[in-house]
Formats: structure tokens, sequence, C-alpha cells
């Protein structure tokens, strides 16, 4: 049964318009990207969203830049649709940087473990800049190497070449509702977790949690 802070809540506060909703979920998304170790899924649906938009709002400044006076009321509603697409495209911008960076920091690990959380073109990009290290690196010095010798992902004697996120890095989140009881490792007695806590947990005891929308990072 809804609890009834919840119930006044949802009285007191209607629905915001879809694009609010999505700009508040691209800067989360964004948020979350800068904030997390590894790569996380591509927001495809919200991307979609957000690029059309984006067209529609640089169509209509188009429109108004063409007929509009600068010191009339279109004028001044220029300024501001230019400024709220300015933020959009920063907020576009940052998030595919802060993918992009994590793509060239770890490309075998991510082509071999989480390339279905990338979007085509991050794939494409991916599988470019991997061909491109490996020409360079070939003939700069593992052609000189003998052919065992030469893998970028060898695993020999148990040790892996390939470098990969530090999922145990600290990072903060916000809990947005009640999850119970998260244990960070063997033996610990974990903390309770409720909603509207903020902690600084290791990212792999809350990554599932992230993923389910339990909990967000900050």
């Amino acid at each position: 049964m809804a609890d009834i802070s919840d119930i006044l809540a949802s009285v007191s506060h209607p629905a915001s318009p879809p694009s609010i909703t999505d700009l508040h979920a691209l800067t989360r998304a964004y948020t979350a990207e800068r904030c997390a170790p590894d790569l996380l899924p591509y927001p495809s649906a919200l991307m979609i969203r957000t690029l059309s938009r984006i067209r529609q709002q640089i169509s209509t400044v188009e429109d108004l830049s063409a007929s509009a006076d600068s010191g009339t009321k279109s004028g001044f509603k220029l300024i501001v649709l230019q400024t709220e697409l300015e933020r959009w495209k920063w907020l576009v911008r940052g998030l595919l940087r802060a993918r992009i960076a994590k793509i060239d920091r770890y490309p075998l690990h991510i082509l071999q473990n989480q390339e279905a959380d990338l979007s085509g073109e991050e794939s494409e990009y991916l599988r470019a800049h991997q061909a491109l290290l490996e020409r360079h690196y070939g003939g700069s010095f593992l052609g000189a190497f003998p052919a065992a010798l030469r893998r970028l992902d060898d695993t020999a004697g148990g040790i892996s070449m390939v470098d990969g996120p530090d999922t145990d890095g600290a990072v903060f989140v916000r809990v947005l509702s009640d999850v119970g009881r998260v244990v960070q490792q063997s033996g610990d007695e974990g903390m309770e977790m409720k909603k509207g806590d903020v902690w600084l947990v290791r990212w792999s005891s809350v990554k599932e949690l992230v993923a389910r929308g339990d909990v967000e990072l900050v």
C-alpha cells in the first residue's frame, strides 16, 4: 500500500512535461557516466528523443533568427531558446566525451565484455581505434617479438594484459528507494540503505542497484 506522503506528493506535484523529464534524465545520465568507473549502457531511447528535440530546436531558432528583431519580444524568445539549446548540447557532448574517454582507456576490456553497452557509432569507433593501435604497436615494436608474445590480450601465467576499470572504486550514491541492507564485502555487516540517504560505497556493491534505478550516482 502506498505511503500517505507518496500519495500527497503525487497530488501536490503534477507530472512534468516530457521535455523536462528528458532533461532531468539526460542530466542524470551525464552525471552517472562521469562518476561510474566503468562504461554504462548507452541510453538509446533517451538519446533518440534528445537528438530529435535538438534538431527541432535548431530549426525553430533558425526560423526565428530570420524574422526576429533583437528589440522585440520575439528577440527575447530567441535568446531563451538559444540558451536552452546550448544546455541540451552541452549535456550531450559531456555524456559522449565521458563515454569516449572510457572507450579510449579500456578498448580491449570493452570489446571483450561490454560491446553490447555501446551504440552503433561507438562500436565502429572502438573497432577502428583498436585496429589502429594494433597496427601502430605492430610496426613500432611488437613485430620484433616472437609470435607468441605479440598478443595484446594475452593471459599467460594467469596475468591478463587487458586493462580494465577499478570496479571496487568508491562512488557517492543517493538512495531513491528503500533497498535494505547492502554488503560491500564478505564478512561485512553492510549498511541499511533508505530513501534519501547519501552513501560513499564501492561501485561493485551498487552497480546493479544503479541499473535498476534504486540509487543514482552523484
